[in-house]
């Protein structure tokens, strides 16, 4: 049964939707009202494609955070339900079966299809890992012609200078470490039997179009200085290349595989290994890298093993380099462990026994399960030190670790920047920097902004804005942990809390010239664009003609020249000369001059566009052309009560008709149109959030409104004000690590007294120390309310002259992993340290450049690799003479690193038992 199962998962097939449009919809469902403000419209993935052309799918996406994804029956319900947006493609992924789990394969895997006899002829062709080899070999017939009756074989190019003949075609690209990018070779028998080429001669076709696919063009006679080597982005793989970058530039690991002592120590047999093919992936690029002969190496069948034994490292995604170095350690370890029978041994607690007996009787039980290059170099001891809250029984305990992962002070205040709107329609939004509570309330943001705009805080009202419309309206009391730090927050301000003020959220949007495809009435497709704008309105004003004088507002300012050129228009026929339209935003250069009685110059519409701003109902829609002749004079001369009572000498030259600058619309949420506002009455009334559209007429807008204008802000002087970024020393963090703490709920320890779980308190020390330190520094935080990525700087200590008589675990750096960018997304660089010529170089990828000493301490550092005094060689070569300027034989050009700052030159003192 349980094989049943799998079968049909590994068979079944699953479907992308965008997270936004999911959710829009799970509302619209959950509120069980179909006329509901929330219903989602077509189903639209647009936010997912790189572009709307070839729809390539975006890299980077995240599962329930970008997408969802649904069974193949549920699509096919929404299908029909709610349609697909035009041209669309449906997003069908297959569920595959990999090893220890079963995923859905979001980013299939693309490989570069060609025949021995033409390789300039090259095809690109995308496969699911759980495909068969022999799928390939069938496409690659039908792609190439090639006869059914012609014997054929594959060969797949393994690394820059070999490749692997395919020979059991039945195994699946999984299996077969097929990863995207790989090259797929496909010859033909001969006539007389032979095939076409050895394997030598096709390494030799291999090597001469290697530059092409990988983009490295390395010349044979090229030599550098060993272990100053880039390594190819694979796609994502900074993560990757970066903790290669920091092992690479650890002497004794690194000796260790240059004079191939590993050869001796593979083992195969291991269960908690992996049959030595990490151990010789890794063995592989090193080689490589301290070759001399490479401005860069593409560590292609490194990433595919590592994948195909860790299963979430398998595609292309950002992963975090601390946890690709911890799995690499330990495979290593596995791999290389010298123990091939590991006994069983029964821990014993101190009971009152020296901790130095204990600590070597611990150590000793671990070196007999153990041993391994990664023990002798990376493995230290804790002792850890429980005491029962009830009985106070104290019990001591030693235990090896790998490297330590330090927390960073947390700081209970953030900053975030977010921009208020005043209710004055000619003031522009201001972008404010605000320090609030970590763990406070939207009111808490509202009540700290307040406090620079003198404006109620619970007259505010606070909106997450997203692609022209509002994709959420906050309340009061929500946390602001779910608001992100790239959320574009608007808040507007002076809303009325006796309730006779009325919030319309209010969508622009732009009409188009054609009508609907497929409409059998007289509407026209609209498109959202500008900023969505919060507007209060009193609730007695809810008329037509009331909405468009406030939204006319909201969206220009009228110019009033007090010499009367320009002083009334039909742009301002029915409001007071004091509400002025801004010249930038209503554009009032294409009229002509006309003249009242008294000879002063009165200006009408050019030819028969004249826009009628009085809200009238007579003039509620847009004439057409079957109403000119009809019209003609009644449009040419209609003004409001208003305007005629203070213009009653007026005469203007007749238009043939006014027009409307837009139309007012209810939508839903997310801006597709509902019904006409008012349903054919002047006044009506909203039941819930009213969300409302204005329809501009592209002529009109085109005239009448400055898109770049109206979406202009401005800074508040807190945006000036330069952050202060916290800063701690590395010796803070590790006290912080050694600090007594108590033991949570779901983890408590078993007193033998009590007999039963407490809750006792904990405490580590550094007990022994390796040759190399690695110290992981916790800036990813996740709490059960909130995540996030801590920029403090660590003033880590870089080297410092040894003096005679100080204490073996005096440490040096030799390498930083660097990580730049926030939670979701970011960059992997790293620093490292010439254990040859003693010289500090930059890693980017495949660029390599020199680095000063005072450019290594940086808000980025992530992984710290330390090495003991007394274990460092000194440099067999000469330092670099122009060690101050850039490498000129980077593999892509010279790369700099940012966001550095000056850090110390002294060094790690750490006292040990």
């Amino acid at each position: 049964m349980r094989e049943e199962t799998c079968l049909s998962l590994w068979t079944a097939f699953r479907y992308m939707l965008e997270r936004r449009w999911y959710d829009q919809w799970k509302e619209y469902v959950e509120t069980g009202d179909q006329n509901s403000s929330s219903f989602p419209g077509q189903i639209d993935n647009t936010e997912l494609f790189e572009d709307l052309e070839s729809y390539h799918l975006k890299d980077r996406l995240v599962e329930n955070e970008d997408f969802v994804l649904i069974p193949a029956e549920a699509w096919h319900k929404l299908l029909a339900w709610y349609d697909m947006l035009p041209d669309q493609p449906p997003l069908e992924r297959k569920v595959v079966d990999l090893p220890s789990t079963v995923k859905v394969e979001v980013y299939p895997v693309e490989i570069f299809l060609c025949l021995h006899s033409d390789m300039e002829n090259i095809l690109t062709e995308q496969f699911s890992r759980a495909d068969a080899i022999h799928t390939i070999q069938k496409t690659m017939r039908k792609l190439f012609e090639v006869p059914e009756s012609a014997e054929t074989r594959l060969w797949m190019k393994s690394s820059d200078t070999s490749c692997e003949r395919l020979r059991n075609i039945h195994m699946t690209v999984l299996d077969s470490c097929l990863s995207s990018g790989m090259v797929m070779i496909m010859e033909m028998r001969n006539a007389d039997g032979t095939w076409p080429s050895s394997r030598p001669q096709i390494i030799s076709i291999i090597k001469l179009y290697i530059y092409r696919v990988n983009s490295v063009d390395e010349q044979d006679s090229y030599r550098g200085q060993p272990g100053v080597c880039g390594l190819t982005n694979l796609g994502n793989t900074c993560f990757m290349n970066s903790a290669l970058q920091c092992l690479s530039n650890t002497p004794p690991l690194t000796e260790y595989f240059l004079r191939n002592a590993y050869l001796e120590e593979l083992n195969f047999t291991n269960p908690l290994g992996m049959r030595g093919e990490i151990a010789e992936a890794y063995a592989d690029v090193i080689k490589q890298m301290w070759s001399g002969r490479h401005y860069s190496v593409v560590p292609r069948i490194f990433k595919t093993k590592v994948g195909h034994f860790a299963s979430q490292f398998l595609g292309y995604q950002q992963h975090d380099s601390q946890e690709l170095l911890s799995f690499l350690l330990d495979g290593l370890h596995e791999d290389l462990n010298r123990v091939k029978n590991k006994e069983y041994i029964e821990l014993r607690d101190a009971d009152g026994r020296p901790d130095q007996e204990v600590a070597e009787e611990a150590w000793r039980n671990h070196r007999r399960r153990n041993d391994s290059v990664i023990v002798d170099t990376f493995h230290g001891l804790f002792k850890s030190t429980l005491v029962c809250p009830e009985c106070s029984k104290v019990s001591v305990t030693f235990d090896p670790f790998c490297y330590l992962s330090v927390p960073l002070p947390v700081s209970k205040e953030r900053v975030m920047e977010v921009f208020f709107v005043s209710v004055d329609p000619a003031a522009k939004p201001v972008q404010h920097r605000l320090i609030v509570p970590k763990a406070g309330k939207v009111s808490d943001m509202c009540t700290a902004l307040s406090q620079v705009t003198n404006v109620p805080a619970s007259q505010m009202v606070v909106a997450d804005v997203f692609n022209h419309r509002f994709y959420k309206i906050y309340q009061a009391d929500e946390s602001l942990s779910c608001i992100l730090d790239r959320d574009d927050i608007f808040v507007r301000g002076a809303v009325e809390e006796d309730g006779d003020e009325l919030v319309l959220a209010l969508y622009l949007r732009e009409r188009s010239h054609y009508r609907e495809y497929g409409s059998s009435n007289s509407n026209y497709g609209t498109s959202l664009f500008g900023h969505p704008l919060l507007v209060s309105v009193p609730r007695s004003q809810c008329s037509h003609e009331a909405l468009y004088q406030v939204f006319l507002q909201r969206t220009s300012k009228r110019e009033v020249d007090g010499q009367g050129e320009g002083s009334e228009s039909e742009v301002n026929q029915s409001n007071d000369s004091e509400e002025q339209v801004d010249s930038t935003v209503v554009n009032s250069s294409s009229t002509k001059d006309c003249r009242n009685e008294d000879g002063t110059s009165v200006e009408s519409a050019v030819e028969d566009e004249a826009p009628d701003i009085s809200g009238s109902q007579q003039t509620r829609r847009m004439p057409s052309e079957d109403d000119e002749e009809e019209e003609e004079e009644e449009e040419g001369t209609r003004l409001s009560p208003q305007s005629s009572e203070r213009h009653p000498k007026r005469k203007c030259c007749p238009a043939k008709r006014s027009k409307l600058l837009f139309s007012i619309q209810a939508v839903n949420s997310n801006g597709t149109t509902e019904r006409s506002i008012g349903d054919g009455s002047n006044t009506f009334s909203f039941t819930s959030q009213p969300y409302v559209a204005i329809d501009w007429d592209p002529d009109m807008k085109k005239k009448y409104y400055n898109e770049n204008e109206a979406e202009k802000y401005v800074k508040h002087p807190s945006m000036e004000i330069p952050h202060q970024q916290t800063r701690v020393d590395l010796q803070q963090c590790i006290e912080l690590f050694t600090t007594v703490e108590t033991l949570e709920e779901e983890n408590p320890w078993y007193c033998p007294n009590c007999k039963k779980h407490q809750l006792a308190t904990k405490k580590l020390d550094l007990w022994s120390l390796p040759e190399v330190l690695i110290i992981h520094l916790k800036r990813f935080s996740y709490t059960k309310y909130s995540r996030e990525k801590l920029d403090t700087i660590v003033d880590f200590p870089i080297r410092k002259t040894s003096s005679s008589g100080e204490p073996p675990s005096r440490y040096d750096l030799i390498a930083v992993s660097n990580h730049y960018g926030g939670l979701r997304d970011g960059h992997y660089t790293s620093y490292a340290r010439n254990k040859d010529n003693g010289q500090w170089y930059y890693f980017d990828d495949s660029k390599v450049t020199y680095a000063r000493e005072e450019h290594i301490v940086t808000n980025a550092a992530y992984l710290l690799f330390y090495q003991r005094q007394d274990k460092i060689r000194q440099p067999t070569l000469p330092t670099p003479l122009d060690s101050c300027s850039s490498l000129t034989h980077s593999a892509s050009g010279v790369a700099s690193p940012n966001n550095r700052e000056d850090g110390a030159t002294s060094c790690v003192n750490m006292e040990t038992d």
